[in-house]
């Protein structure tokens, strides 16, 4: 018996070959948008030129140019980085994975990847979507520019051309999911991390608007973009770090090589000016770029047709702390500083927490402030900003729905816990991975309850289908949160003793 063919679709651009595999089909390095190169790299995505015969979509491509990044500290994190920079200028690229022999109008999910604006890429091994096409999404998975060509704020460039290559690869998935068996009227755009940051921006960006109907964000910020006058001290270090001159003209003749090999020069910039704190509280020195927050956006009214699921991980500042050794090591100080890195009244702010978690050491009372300011704050002000405008909108409402993901590993001897990336396994249902298995490795040495992966790759999967993942909606009364650990507990409101402290 002759082993089926494999499987060939034609995009707009050309006729791509994918392969099976395990009962769905993947289709690797798809252009979206041509190669950024040169002067390119500043500018917007361009349409890709239509390629000859049939591209070879059955092994994966190229990456954005990036450092190598396997570890924060002790912590094993290849599974989440990926191989880091594969060279190659065509990487404006997506991966497909769908149902073999899909039936039509299928839901589909739009993945933009986190790794601080500067690493990251499709090949990671936590995003693979064989359990999403399993269950009838089809799963899309996004390159987009990083770093010095995704993010430098420059004059005479345009601003945010990673955000524009996401908005670019949307309109590539209006035109061509159909022939992959999905329904270009049902598209979920989601994110988590600097993804989650890029898909709040998206929310709020005009441009965007029409080209998904609902949004997943994990562990976002839509509070986490810089101002022009933040972004250029980046400008700024970059062209000393290079030896040029902070002006168009001058980065487009520097090679992608010099700029990933001056991101260790970058790293720790004090972003802080008179008027704003940094956002990312300087765990990086990219973030999207605005002259006003996309909250004002949404607040308007922005977004308010769009489904929203938003949430983050109970203990988001472990991964920043525990892997070096600063969750135990500590000190009140050291919980002051953070407190002043992120917030106008710092000695108000740690009363606050300290009141709330009386039992806490300095390094979890560190963590938790730091967990907030990153991302649980601006999570937060999403749910609220979403929530209000889809209420008082005059056009067809949409529904809010909130997460808190509290299931905490043991690894690194316990500290890890609930922390940033954590619930990333059990929504692509990739916890059997290997390498996420070690007491160095992102799921400890414990076994994750055998149905939380399942039961939560089920939400999402819901959510992409009908827009609810199964439990109440999200209020500014009610606050309905549901709390996913080894039991579901919907919550009211769980977060009411921090909320007041943030609000300045």
């Amino acid at each position: 018996m002759q082993p089926p063919a494999e499987p060939v679709v034609t995009t707009i651009g050309g006729a791509v070959r994918g392969r099976r595999h395990l009962g769905t089909t993947v289709f690797f390095n798809i252009p979206y948008a041509a190669p950024p190169t040169g002067r390119a790299r500043f500018q917007a995505p361009r349409p890709h030129a239509p390629w000859p015969g049939v591209r070879d979509a059955t092994e994966p491509g190229p990456t954005a140019p990036q450092a190598k990044r396997d570890a924060f500290g002790t912590l094993d994190m290849s599974p989440f980085f990926g191989p880091g920079w594969i060279k190659g200028e065509d990487y404006l690229t997506v991966t497909v994975r769908a149902p073999d022999d899909a039936a039509p109008d299928l839901p589909v999910m739009v993945f933009v990847h986190g790794g601080g604006f500067t690493a990251g890429s499709t090949r990671a091994p936590l995003y693979d979507g064989r359990a999403f096409a399993r269950d009838g999404v089809v799963l899309v998975t996004v390159n987009y520019r990083l770093g010095i060509p995704g993010f430098l704020h420059l004059p005479g460039a345009l601003d945010n051309r990673g955000l524009l290559d996401v908005i670019a690869a949307l309109r590539w998935v209006q035109q061509n999911i159909g022939a992959f068996g999905g329904d270009p009227g049902n598209v979920t755009l989601c994110g988590q991390s600097a993804g989650a940051i890029i898909v709040g921006a998206v929310l709020a960006a005009a441009p965007a608007a029409g080209l998904f109907r609902r949004a997943i964000v994990q562990s976002g910020n839509i509070e986490g973009a810089f101002t022009p006058e933040q972004a250029a001290r980046t400008t700024h270090a970059a062209a000393r770090a290079l030896g040029i001159w902070p002006r168009l003209d001058a980065f487009a003749a520097v090679s992608d090589e010099r700029f990933v090999g001056i991101m260790p020069e970058l790293a720790g910039l004090d972003l802080t000016t008179p008027t704003h704190f940094d956002p990312l509280a300087g765990i990086t020195p990219f973030s999207v770029v605005a002259d006003r927050q996309p909250a004002h956006a949404l607040s308007a009214g922005h977004g308010h047709g769009i489904d929203l699921l938003v949430g983050g991980n109970s203990e988001e500042g472990n991964l920043y702390l525990a892997p070096l050794g600063l969750l135990t090591a500590s000190t009140p100080a050291d919980v002051n500083a953070t407190a002043a890195r992120t917030h106008p009244a710092p000695a108000d702010l740690v009363a606050a927490y300290r009141a709330r978690h009386p039992q806490a050491t300095d390094g979890e009372l560190r963590s938790a402030i730091l967990g907030d300011a990153l991302f649980g704050n601006g999570t937060r002000r999403l749910a609220d900003a979403h929530a209000t405008a889809t209420a008082t909108a005059t056009a067809r409402g949409a529904r809010t729905y909130a997460y808190e993901f509290a299931w905490r590993s043991n690894a690194l001897h316990g500290q890890l816990g609930a922390t940033h990336t954590m619930e990333l396994p059990f929504v692509f249902h990739t916890t059997h991975l290997p390498q996420l298995h070690g007491p160095r490795a992102l799921l400890g040495t414990g076994s994750p309850p055998p149905d939380l992966a399942l039961r939560m790759h089920a939400a999402w999967t819901s959510f992409a289908r009908i827009g609810d993942p199964g439990w109440d909606e999200y209020d500014t009364e009610r606050r309905a949160t549901m709390r996913i650990a080894q039991d579901w507990t919907l919550t009211y409101d769980s977060r009411a003793a921090e909320r007041p402290a943030w609000h300045h």
